[in-house]
């Protein structure tokens, strides 16, 4: 994140009676047009795909990680050039997106029966259907199941993110996603206003390098666990998913069905397991006290 996801403000603060003018640090939250050119050179469209509200930072991550984990592309080497607006397009606009996938790339866009708009709090308002919301992973079922991690690793994961959640300590507004490999090594952290978005940046991120499909990571998030969070994990074959926060029921249901593991209320040393218990090795003494 850069220096831009973030704003001065003037504040009045209260203290019991007294009151001082001073200034508080506010993460930004924007609008980001993601716009997709596609078609063969003779008829090439220029679509507008959805309308998200985000931190500005790692746009271009978030607009590939969304195309992704809604299925409207499968790989990286779909896409041909990603830029903002300025740069890419007629008009100077700096909160637009537009990706330029190849001739013979045809975007699934058969679930976009709505407008893409998406708040900072929900990624899936507005979805035409259930069916719309379940997109199908191209890595479902395909994958080795064998990332096995132990109980104690999980227990080191939300000190290390809290570290590097350099937003989040300068506004304390800000929701994160981490990915680790299955030995705690921190490999990558998106954090943005919207729980979404940052899932879809860090996606993106691992998308540009070539790291998916990740059922040899676990992801952590800063907050809760919902239907869209793992459903986009799911996209991107995320086997073990761990939340500080609590899972809603959808998400617990959608997790067993994909056969993620899903851990809720990762902190203090104590965590719930909700489905797939079988990936966490707990030693004996700590199922018996």
């Amino acid at each position: 994140m850069s220096a831009s996801s973030i704003t001065q403000l003037p504040i009045t603060k209260v203290s019991k009676a007294a009151s001082t003018e001073t200034s508080d640090s506010l993460a930004i939250e924007e609008p980001l047009e993601i716009r997709l050119e596609h078609g063969p050179t003779e008829s090439r469209k220029i679509q507008n795909v959805s309308v998200t509200m985000r931190t500005p930072g790692h746009d271009v991550e978030l607009a590939i990680g969304f195309l992704f984990t809604e299925g409207i592309i499968q790989k990286q080497e779909d896409i041909t050039a990603t830029d903002h607006c300025f740069i890419a397009c007629a008009e100077n606009k700096e909160n637009v997106i537009q990706v330029t996938l190849s001739e013979d790339i045809v975007p699934n866009l058969r679930n976009a029966d709505r407008n893409f708009y998406t708040t900072s709090s929900c990624g899936v308002c507005g979805k035409g259907s259930i069916s719309a919301i379940r997109t199908v992973s191209v890595y479902d079922n395909v994958l080795q199941d064998d990332n096995f991690i132990n109980a104690s690793l999980l227990h080191q994961l939300p000190a290390i993110l809290s570290k590097h959640q350099k937003v989040f300590a300068d506004t304390g507004g800000l929701h994160a996603s981490a990915l680790f490999t299955a030995n705690g090594e921190l490999l990558l952290v998106r954090e943005d206003v919207g729980r979404h978005n940052a899932l879809d940046k860090l996606i993106g991120a691992a998308l540009n390098e070539n790291r998916l499909p990740l059922n040899k990571n676990i992801l952590l998030l800063s907050g809760r666990a919902s239907f869209e969070l793992v459903q986009k994990a799911a996209m991107a074959g995320i086997t073990i998913i761990a939340a500080v926060g609590a899972p809603s029921s959808l998400a617990v249901q959608l997790a067993e069905e994909f056969n993620i593991t899903l851990i809720g209320f990762l902190r203090n040393e104590r965590f719930n397991i909700y489905t797939a218990a079988n990936r966490i090795l707990i030693p004996d003494y700590e199922t018996t006290h």
